[in-house]
């Protein structure tokens, strides 16, 4: 997977339509609800599922560490990893011998759902609120800066759960983000999240 590709993995929106448990008939989640859970979730850890813009697909697995840190690291064949921590994002090619490839994480919709106080209620935060009986379909980008793209989250209810999500990027590239089994709660350790401890143990 390139690098585009994995930085459109944090920026672009995923375009499945997934069979999500649930109970039939859930009430619309609201936003001060999803937003509640959302401040809430302080860790995480699962699997993910990625469909990427060219329909390749990449599996892995995902940290979560709320605020403003998220750690991916895919499966072999790629062994590439991307990581938000420190206000930037940086994204380890094992290909590369020229170091990661790094931007703010302010320009990636990730960082919405990663700030230390998520408020989907703000004025021209969310640009889509959707149900079908059975998930909750929020659209959201940042007011302030739209021109970074959006993302895309289905939540399911009782309780409220974070399936997926479809992050579009400034250049209209999708991806989607599948979320397997995702346990909350638990210690993670910073080291996870920090970008110069990767620089020294990537691919050693």
């Amino acid at each position: 997977m390139t690098n585009i590709t994995r930085r459109t993995a944090l920026l672009a929106p995923f375009a499945l339509s997934l069979a999500l448990a649930g109970p039939a008939m859930a009430q619309q989640l609201s936003l001060a609800e999803v937003s509640t859970y959302l401040n809430r979730l302080q860790t995480a850890t699962g699997g993910f599922t990625q469909i990427n813009g060219g329909g390749t697909i990449s599996t892995g697995q995902i940290y979560i560490k709320r605020p403003g840190r998220i750690r991916f690291e895919y499966d072999p064949p790629e062994n590439s990893l991307v990581i938000a921590g420190g206000g930037s994002v940086a994204i380890f090619d094992p290909r590369s011998n020229a170091g990661p490839d790094r931007y703010p994480l302010n320009q990636t919709p990730l960082s919405i759902i990663l700030a230390r106080d998520v408020d989907l209620t703000r004025a021209r935060m969310v640009t889509g609120h959707t149900s079908d009986g059975t998930t909750t379909t929020i659209t959201a980008q940042d007011p302030d800066r739209p021109e970074y793209g959006s993302i895309q989250m289905v939540y399911t209810a009782n309780p409220v759960e974070l399936r997926q999500w479809i992050v579009t990027d400034d250049t209209g590239q999708q991806t989607t983000v599948i979320l397997n089994d995702l346990q909350r709660g638990g210690s993670l350790n910073d080291i996870l999240f920090n970008i110069q401890a990767a620089e020294q143990s990537f691919g050693n």
